[in-house]
């Protein structure tokens, strides 16, 4: 039960960090990827060859349609959250919300705000950007950071407008991402094009591979896979992290105000209730 709390808790996480800007080549944004109004909406359940499918949770990344400003600047105001969902809910409450506000044209972010409840395991934090002095301030500390820090919710609207053309099979890129008070610096390996089913129907997507961090739970530094689909979106569809039976899956089940088309997908299913 323990193992499974905790890959629960490292699923609906990555849902929310798994692409803390691996690339690092440009802060200006040319064409965005999304816009004001998406909503991206994923399950998160324990799939198993004798049991199927054992639902844990849901996890939630939107973007507000409100246009805040900071020192000037118009932003962007995204929100990525999870929670536990039925008897899962029980035995181990999950209540996190994780907010944004990141510039509107080259994506750094100037404010963030942590609000986590992982059964009875509370963390309020609100963190405030300065590249100017080129610090993060938290409740609790200064840090100096790097001119490309991003945190957990901007990175990955970062990374969705990055150029992967010239990508390569194995290619492993640097990433860094502020987080509790540090600034964790990390790789992405890339695993080329696949084709992937899930209930929403099969999708054309890249495939990757995050680094995290050893320990109690992982021993392989890369235990989970990530499906990005192959389309101006880059949405996630499936995250996947395996464990000694079956495995942790975070999957796409619902998206509204996509900015375009989703080319990826290649057959058409019934969406999920």
């Amino acid at each position: 039960m323990n193992q499974t709390k905790f890959l629960f808790k490292k699923t609906v996480f990555l849902l929310i960090i798994f692409f803390s800007g691996f690339f690092v080549f440009s802060q200006e944004v040319a064409h965005l990827a999304f816009e004001r109004g998406e909503n991206l909406r994923y399950w998160v359940y324990y799939d198993a060859p004798l049991i199927g499918k054992v639902y844990a949770g849901k996890a939630t990344l939107e973007i507000a349609k409100d246009k805040d400003a900071f020192n000037g600047r118009t932003t962007f105001h995204a929100i990525g959250s999870g929670r536990s969902t039925g008897s899962f809910d029980f035995f181990f409450k999950v209540r996190d919300k994780f907010e944004s506000w990141f510039d509107e044209e080259t994506l750094k972010p100037y404010r963030f705000v942590r609000r986590t409840n992982e059964g009875g395991y509370k963390v309020e934090d609100d963190v405030d950007f300065d590249y100017e002095k080129m610090t993060a301030r938290s409740r609790q500390k200064e840090i100096s950071i790097g001119s490309h820090t991003q945190d957990m919710v901007s990175a990955f609207y970062f990374a969705r407008n990055l150029d992967l053309d010239s990508i390569e099979m194995d290619d492993n890129f640097p990433i860094d991402f502020y987080l509790d008070d540090s600034v964790y610096t990390s790789a992405i390996i890339y695993k080329g094009l696949e084709i992937v089913e899930t209930s929403m129907g099969k999708f054309r997507c890249h495939k990757f591979l995050p680094m995290v961090v050893t320990g109690e739970v992982f021993d392989n530094p890369y235990p989970m896979s990530i499906w990005i689909t192959d389309d101006r979106n880059r949405i996630p569809i499936l995250v996947k992290s395996e464990i000694i039976v079956g495995s942790i899956k975070g999957e796409l089940f619902d998206f509204k105000n996509l900015k375009f088309s989703l080319d990826s997908k290649l057959s058409k299913k019934r969406k999920k209730d």
